[in-house]
């Protein structure tokens, strides 16, 4: 079972090495999608012995499917450029290489590290994900934002985490909650649906309480706090940009 590993990236040399060196021994090719950074990604990934592609955005999905199509090999093996293979996950990617695939995609439990912390409750643990999987049986689907992998064949699962490393600092966050909730906005717009005034008044506090109680956020502390008040705010955002662009 040959596999290839493949990356998107944009300007993300404070990551893309640990992302390609976690990779070590675990693939047979590493196929690194540039959109344009300015930074030295593409000199890094190049020097730790990946394939360096330079391809406009295509958006989330699709600059995926594009990585995951020019890769030499029919299995792939996804990573976003802030995630990480762990010794334990790579382990098991090697046995079902070696055993020869029984399904056509697997998920992994992915484990997020936020503010220094690693988050195992708030809704962000498991968090399962398709990582592993044959690109003529799976895709990734998603126009804007909260893109995934999908498959209408067999799902097996992995056990050990994929580690992602999100936000070090609330700048970082509210940065990234700014673009999100923009894409997310957009989505909604183009759907034509109404967004009725209710729904700013209601989703967010109901967004809060699911993460902080329902999802065991307060097992998290303050940073279970933090995470259930912006994914709070992150519902009001969407709502509101989506209402003004409709306007």
């Amino acid at each position: 079972m040959k596999l290839a590993a493949t990356i998107v990236t944009l300007n993300e040399e404070r990551n893309i090495a640990r992302a390609i060196l976690s990779l070590a021994g675990c693939v047979d090719e590493i196929v690194v999608v540039d959109s344009g950074s300015s930074d030295r990604t593409r000199e890094i990934a190049a020097s730790l012995g990946a394939r360096v592609l330079e391809e406009p955005w295509r958006g989330y999905a699709a600059q995926k499917n594009f990585a995951a199509a020019s890769a030499s090999h029919e299995w792939i093996l996804s990573l976003d450029a802030d995630e990480e293979l762990t010794p334990a996950l790579s382990a098991e990617i090697a046995a079902v290489r070696l055993q020869g695939p029984s399904f056509d995609a697997w998920t992994m439990p992915r484990l997020a590290r936020y503010l220094g912390r690693w988050i195992r409750h708030s809704g962000w643990y498991p968090d399962r994900k398709i990582r592993l999987y044959h690109r003529d049986r799976a895709a990734w689907k998603g126009d804007f934002v909260h893109e995934s992998v999908q498959t209408t064949g067999s799902v097996g699962q992995l056990n050990s985490d994929l580690l992602h490393f999100t936000c070090d600092t609330l700048s970082q966050h509210l940065t990234t909650l700014d673009r999100y909730t923009t894409l997310a906005a957009q989505s909604l717009a183009a759907a034509r649906k109404p967004i009725p005034f209710s729904r700013l008044v209601i989703d967010p506090p109901w967004t809060f309480f699911r993460s902080f109680i329902l999802q065991f956020g307060f097992l998290d502390g303050m940073h279970g706090f933090v995470i259930a008040g912006l994914a709070a705010f992150y519902t009001f955002m969407k709502y509101a940009k989506a209402r003004e662009l409709a306007k």
